[in-house]
Parts: structure tokens; sequence; C-alpha cells
């Protein structure tokens, strides 16, 4: 990308960016009949599908730092929260749409156009990966000195059969994918020490194994798992587990007017917050957020696989009559598990 203006060059800048990712996804833009460039995107989804659409900000100083973030990921991370909801419900991406508010020195600046230029390529590499293509979205100014940045996602899936919340049945097993409790161990490590986590994040990571050891910069949103739990009729219930274990549980049960029970000795807990203890690695894991997991429930008679699309799958619990969830300790010992994950409304 080369030096951008004003609010026109940013917008055809974009639009170039878009085009290109649009093609390097080898499906020229499927389900977009029109992009960017008029006042409506127009998609068609494939016969006898649904559309899903979810919307996700990503705010600067809440979402966010800039001075601990690097770009690359601030971009990653606004279209993959958005993705893990399209994987909840096991939804194909159509097409995102991005509403970017930015500081003035960053247009005016070098150093602010070059940050812009940094994010895009997060979010296009991402992009990339998934076949989504940009499809439109809106740019201004900022009115405070931070970014802001709302991310909009389409998504299709065959009609009356998307994942929901509200399917789960007492006795149905709980799955999690992959490890708990990695992006929020990540974080922390980013606040004791930040000036070395810094220089070491710069980089855009390459390889699944890279990205991995970055779960907070780069988290990886479960499409392929939730394309599959949906395709192979495995999931009553499902939800990403953006806020933490503990608190999108209690989501899935209200929605599903169910109880649950969580084995502790079962959870799988990431590398990075076992290194912080045994006990806040449990914290973290149940509380962290920001995981981009999928919890998930299934009839005890499903003959659930080790992974799906590569991806381990761990049960957890099960889910119960009544509204109680309670988490088991190494001991058997029962106590409730209160939803403790992350608040956006937090004072």
């Amino acid at each position: 990308m080369k030096a951008f203006q004003g609010e026109l060059e940013l917008i055809e800048q974009i639009r170039r960016a878009a085009e290109s990712a649009g093609s390097n996804t080898g499906r020229k833009r499927a389900g977009v009949v029109l992009g960017i460039g008029d006042d409506c995107a127009i998609l068609q989804p494939p016969r006898g599908h649904e559309v899903l659409v979810t919307t996700d900000f990503t705010l600067e100083g809440r979402h966010f730092r800039r001075d601990w973030h690097p770009a690359e990921s601030v971009g990653h991370r606004a279209l993959a929260r958005g993705l893990s909801d399209l994987a909840a419900m096991g939804a194909r991406p159509l097409a995102a749409f991005l509403s970017l508010a930015l500081p003035k020195e960053m247009v005016a600046t070098q150093t602010g156009r070059r940050w812009v230029q940094r994010f895009f390529t997060g979010l296009q590499t991402l992009a990339i990966e998934h076949g989504v293509p940009l499809a439109g979205g809106d740019t201004s100014e900022s009115p405070s000195n931070l970014v802001l940045a709302d991310i909009v996602l389409t998504g299709s899936a065959p009609a009356r059969r998307a994942l929901r919340r509200s399917g789960g049945r007492p006795g149905d097993c709980l799955y999690v994918t992959g490890t708990l409790g990695g992006a929020a161990a990540e974080l922390d490590e980013m606040a004791e020490r930040a000036a070395k986590v810094r220089s070491r994040a710069q980089r855009n990571p390459r390889t699944a194994s890279e990205t991995a050891e970055h779960p907070q910069l780069f988290p990886q949103p479960r499409l392929q798992v939730g394309l599959a739990l949906l395709r192979r009729r495995f999931a009553t219930a499902a939800i990403d587990l953006s806020d933490g274990l503990s608190t999108d549980l209690a989501h899935l049960c209200r929605e599903s007017r169910v109880g649950a029970e969580i084995s502790a000795a079962a959870l799988p807990i990431h590398p990075l917050a076992s290194r912080a203890g045994a006990a806040r690695g449990l914290v973290l894991a149940l509380n962290g957020g920001e995981d981009y997991e999928l919890l998930f429930s299934a009839p005890p008679s499903v003959r659930m696989p080790r992974t799906i699309a590569r991806v381990p799958i761990t049960q957890v619990g099960k889910l119960m009559r009544g509204n109680q969830i309670l988490i088991v300790d190494s001991s058997g010992n029962r106590q409730p598990l209160k939803p403790s994950g992350w608040e956006h409304f937090a004072r």
C-alpha cells in the first residue's frame, strides 16, 4: 500500500486491497454480487440457505492497546471476533463490512498511515485464509485520539439448521475446542513485560505453531469445526468462548433452560495459563475470555472424535436439569460456578 492523503484515497486503497484479497481466496468473492464502490453491497446466499449477521466493536483502550498490540494483531482480532460468532452457529462467511474511525494524525502522518496499512495487513491475512471478502464499510475521523472499529460479518447456513444456544438438553455432554486461558495469560504477560513482549510480537506469525504461541494477539476462529458440527449433526447447542467459559456457559444454559456440571480436572488449559500455576491457570481458563474457542453440547450417544478439522475436542462436563451451574474439583467436591468472565460495562 502506498501512502494515502485523505479519506477518498484511503477508501480507494481499501477497495484495491479488498479486491486483491477477494481474488486470492480462489472463490472470486463468492456470495458478493456487488462490493465496494456503490451505496450498498449486493449479496447472494446459496440456494436453500439463510443469512446470518453479526457485528462487533473493537475499541482502543477497551479491546486493545496500541502500545501492546501490534497493528497486524488489531486488524486480525477485529475480524476474528466476528468470524468466531459465525463459527458458533455453523455458518460459512459471505462478506465483511468494516467501519473505521481514525484519529486525525493517523491520516496526516507517515507513522499513522503505516499503522493503518499494517492493520489492514492483519485483517487481510485472516480474510484470505478463510475466504472472506471485504464488501464495504465506512471511514470517519475519530471524535477522540482513539481508534474505533466496527465490523459486520454476514454468513450463510442451511435454512433452519444454524446452531443455536437454545438446543441443549439435560444429559447432553459438554465439549470445548482447543485450549483455554491462553489469551488471558498472554495479556497478563504483556502487562508485566510490555516492552519485551511487544518487540517479540511485532511480526505477523506465518505458521500455525507461531500463531498458537500468541492466543491473545492472533486468536484463531474455529470456522471449520463449526461447519463440521452442523454438517455432521453433532451439536445440540453451541456458543463461542469470547467472554470466558464461566460466563458463556451461563449464556448457553440460560437459553437452553438447563443447568450444568463442569469438571475442573478435565479443562484443557493452555500452556501459557499453566505456566502461571495450577490455581491461576484454572481461573484464567474459566474467566479469562478472548479464547474464541467453541463450547458445545452433544447427545451422549454421539461418538465424538478427539479432533475435528485438526482441532482437539475435549469433554468438560454435562448439562443437567434445573438451573444450577456447578464445578467439580479433583476430590469430587461441587460448588457453584459464578459467571466471572468479561464484563462489557465494567465499573
